[in-house]
């Protein structure tokens, strides 16, 4: 009698068949969720605990450490989606902890940006909220079988935060390095810094509004 190994995943199988003299023994791989997609996301996480430390203690080079760890863990929010597209292998872990993760990272670091002069309070707390009203929405349209897709408008807030964060954190960073008093340093913080901030809350506010108007059935 032959036997014949024969990997499947994905579909359910029978452990074995018969088929003649032949016997067909079918081996699952191992289903894990720590693929390395879901490694990268975690380990944002991780990078975003360390990017609030930098970021909130006072030494030397804290900023600019601060600096590399945001770029770092950004580029791991790319990263884990593609390669869990090109991979295939998207798991319900991922999509639970991807968006979450970006949630954390972003809203990490504008809360640390608040006692460091560089946004105020009020503006964090109108992000932060839009966030949570989206995120409910979303899971009310989940509750009801229904998946709603990121708005292009949505994209571009994010965006113009990921930018906005960035922008305090070089200044800041540059700030240890070249010292606070630089003079251009002063001018991109006090006329740049509040354009910045104008358009992220106009694009947060009404990105905000724009998606609940267009998901209005789902709150009547």
């Amino acid at each position: 009698m032959e036997i014949q190994v024969v990997r499947k995943s994905g579909k359910p199988y029978l452990p074995w068949r018969s088929h003649g003299n032949r016997v067909l023994a079918y081996i699952h791989p191992p289903y894990t969720p720590m693929n390395l997609p879901n490694r990268l996301t975690v380990g944002r996480l991780i990078l975003t605990g360390f990017f609030v430390v930098f970021l909130s203690i006072s030494t030397h080079w804290g900023d600019v450490v601060a600096l590399l760890l945001f770029i770092i863990a950004s580029l791991t929010d790319w990263m884990d989606g593609y390669l869990a597209r090109r991979l295939n292998q998207m798991t319900n872990f991922g999509k639970l902890m991807d968006p979450l993760a970006d949630k954390v990272l972003v809203a990490s670091a504008l809360v640390c940006l608040i006692p460091l002069g560089a946004l105020p309070a009020w503006a964090v707390i109108v992000i932060i909220t839009r966030e949570f009203l989206i995120t409910g929405l979303r899971q009310l349209a989940a509750g009801q079988g229904q998946i709603l897709p990121a708005d292009p408008l949505g994209k571009h807030k994010t965006a113009w935060q990921l930018i906005t964060i960035l922008f305090f954190l070089i200044l800041l960073a540059a700030g240890d390095i070249f010292g606070d008093e630089s003079r251009w340093l002063k001018f991109l913080w006090v006329h740049v810094g509040p354009v910045l901030i104008g358009i992220t809350i106009v694009l947060t506010i009404y990105s905000g509004l724009a998606y609940l108007w267009k998901n209005r059935r789902l709150l009547l």
